[in-house]
């Protein structure tokens, strides 16, 4: 079964009213690798200018959530929706407004990250002018004056994680979707990253995959938690603690 087939009648009129009040919306979205569940009937939404952490143990259904909600994967049953538009009905249109850093995302290695950024501005049709007023943006926030025009192979995984972050922000989207953004950094890497993403956070919305309680802590507004492929907390972060050694006691208790 594909995602076309979950449609009915019965559901459109639901389906229509989460498209007008939400940036990103999951409904029902389930991934079947033979008998294998990865994921089973996720649905959540997110509204404009919230920032959210998704959460869970390793193998609990995150990165393959991620993966359907911008199209890469396609689910068994369900149907994703980014700033209104159909995932898979209109996915030109929800990729023009959606940055997604995906875990150890592939990059040419034989590129610079100036060559790449550029190209990634000719993929997507970006005028010239616009692609130089973000390219000197993202450099800046991303800190990568200093491996500009080095090939993107002999950079650490820090630096490659901020090509990765530069090109999901390179076409200024209003929705952003990051899987593990501060991967491979060290701890002022992670913090100049977690001041990235605060100030984009204004302007945007962003869904935030992360192991890091600290980081949920300092910078997200909502907590979902999943494992085994299900929704197990969906609330605000105070809902998991207030702290962080009461957060990791919880998200214990709840992935165990």
């Amino acid at each position: 079964m594909n995602a076309t087939e979950t449609k009915s009648p019965s559901k459109k009129g639901t389906w229509d009213a989460e498209l007008s009040k939400s940036m990103i919306t999951a409904q029902g979205l389930t991934k079947h690798y033979g008998k294998f569940i990865a994921v089973s009937d996720i649905s959540f939404s997110v509204p404009r200018g919230e920032v959210v952490a998704f959460l869970g143990p390793n193998g609990a259904g995150k990165s393959t959530t991620m993966k359907m909600l911008t199209g890469f994967l396609a689910p068994t049953r369900g149907r994703a929706s980014i700033g209104g538009f159909d995932v898979f009905e209109n996915r030109m249109d929800a990729a023009q407004v959606l940055g997604y850093l995906p875990e150890n995302g592939p990059l040419y290695m034989e590129m610079t990250p100036k060559s790449l950024l550029w190209y990634c501005a000719r993929l997507r049709g970006l005028s010239k002018v616009f692609t130089n007023s973000r390219i000197e943006y993202v450099v800046d926030r991303c800190s990568l004056g200093t491996v500009w025009e080095k090939p993107i192979g002999k950079l650490s995984k820090g630096f490659r994680q901020r090509v990765g972050m530069a090109q999901a922000i390179l076409h200024d989207p209003a929705v952003l979707i990051l899987d593990e953004p501060t991967s491979g950094l060290d701890p002022n890497q992670t913090h100049q990253v977690r001041d990235l993403i605060r100030s984009l956070a204004k302007s945007k919305t962003i869904l935030l995959s992360t192991h890091v309680l600290s980081e949920v802590h300092a910078m997200c507004d909502r907590i979902i938690l999943v494992n085994n492929g299900r929704v197990v907390l969906d609330g605000p972060v105070s809902e998991l603690s207030d702290d962080i050694t009461g957060m990791e006691k919880r998200f214990q208790e709840l992935t165990a």
